[in-house]
């Protein structure tokens, strides 16, 4: 029974996850860009709660991985944005919500889920754990390129030249690749199903803007 309840539970938050993914690709599409766009802010507080509720942070070690995440991430954006170091040049816009000296504060949140979630998808593969560690990284950086190709259109960030270069993507990976090793380090599993829909939903949503 438990374990049933469980499964639905996942169900619905994939078919939630969904649903706001395909239903702003088609109100884009359709000419709402703007309206949609504004709602980024709303769409990643509820896909906040929805790991929440589907990946519970209610163990002090848990909750102790995804204050570093959301503290890593946060921190090296500051230096960023402050001093045009790990990242390159660029600032923020007006579609990621309330901000923390320039970084909003849902990058933080954004940084820990990508790092619970690309964890999750390779959680169960038949490879050694450094090799988890090197994909999840890998996977981290993937959706970093296809965010980064339309992040200026979408007012989330601004690179000089609208496009991050090279190191940014370096430092993507390395950063990515130390927060992995925390993760290992603890021990902390994830639900792959519900990992993998969150990760496709992403990447379907970037591409559609990237294939445009």
């Amino acid at each position: 029974m438990l374990e049933r309840l469980e499964q639905n539970k996942v169900r619905w938050a994939i078919g939630i996850i969904w649903l706001f993914h395909i239903s702003a690709i088609i109100g884009i599409a359709l000419g709402h860009f703007q309206w949609f766009i504004e709602k980024t802010p709303l769409n990643l507080i509820i896909f906040l709660v929805l790991f929440f509720w589907v990946y519970p942070i209610h163990t002090a070690k848990r909750l102790l991985a995804f204050l570093i995440f959301f503290l890593s991430g946060i921190f090296a954006e500051w230096l960023g944005i402050n001093y045009g170091v790990l990242f390159g040049n660029y600032e923020y816009g007006n579609n990621l919500g309330p901000k923390l000296d320039g970084v909003p504060y849902l990058i933080g949140a954004l940084w820990a889920l990508l790092t619970f979630v690309c964890a999750g998808i390779v959680d169960y593969l038949p490879i050694s754990k450094n090799l988890k560690i090197l994909c999840a990284a890998l996977l981290m950086v993937v959706l970093d390129f296809f965010m980064e190709q339309s992040a200026h259109l979408l007012d989330f960030w601004t690179f000089e030249g609208n496009l991050a270069s090279y190191p940014n993507y370096i430092t993507w990976f390395l950063l990515a690749l130390v927060l992995q090793l925390i993760l290992r380090t603890l021990d902390i599993k994830g639900n792959r199903l519900f990992s993998m829909h969150i990760y496709l939903s992403q990447l379907v949503f970037f591409l559609f803007f990237y294939l445009r």
